[in-house]
């Protein structure tokens, strides 16, 4: 298993468990709501809920936030801009952007565990400028255009 050391910083709203990862063979690791009270979130809500964390990513990587599975699959609770991206030059706290997307209201509790953070590579673009591009069979079909919309 390939580990890239991660700078944590717990910040002064930072309560509880360190963040980890699970299983052995877990993808992400959990991050925990640091809340005062409990946030209600009514179906079609959002909420920036913070993690009381900021970290020093390494250049080349970013952090992936993604829900949990379970939450989703229960309750319908989704991180609104799946997956959000903590650039490598982000230094501030990481705060997750939580939306009810179920037909109910979803408490979450101050140290409940609200979504995962994944360690990725990051690759850039060269752009170059050209008059032409490589004809392909999809060519410009766009939304539907290869089968079942």
């Amino acid at each position: 298993m390939l580990k890239i050391p991660l700078k944590v910083k717990l910040l002064e709203n930072f309560r509880g468990d360190l963040p980890k990862y699970e299983t052995l063979g877990a993808s992400g690791f959990d991050v925990r709501a640091q809340l005062k009270t409990p946030l209600i979130l009514k179906p079609g809500e959002r909420a920036m809920v913070p993690t009381g964390l900021s970290f020093e990513i390494q250049l080349g990587y970013e952090l992936q936030c993604r829900p949990r599975s379970g939450w989703a699959a229960k309750k319908g609770l989704s991180v609104l801009n799946t997956p959000g991206t903590i650039d490598a030059d982000y230094r501030g706290e990481v705060k997750v952007i939580l939306i009810n997307l179920g037909s109910e209201p979803v408490e979450i509790q101050d140290q409940e565990r609200m979504a995962q953070l994944i360690l990725a590579p990051v690759v850039q673009a060269e752009f170059m400028i050209v008059n032409d591009l490589t004809s392909s069979d999809r060519g410009a079909g766009g939304f539907g255009s290869t089968g079942r919309a």
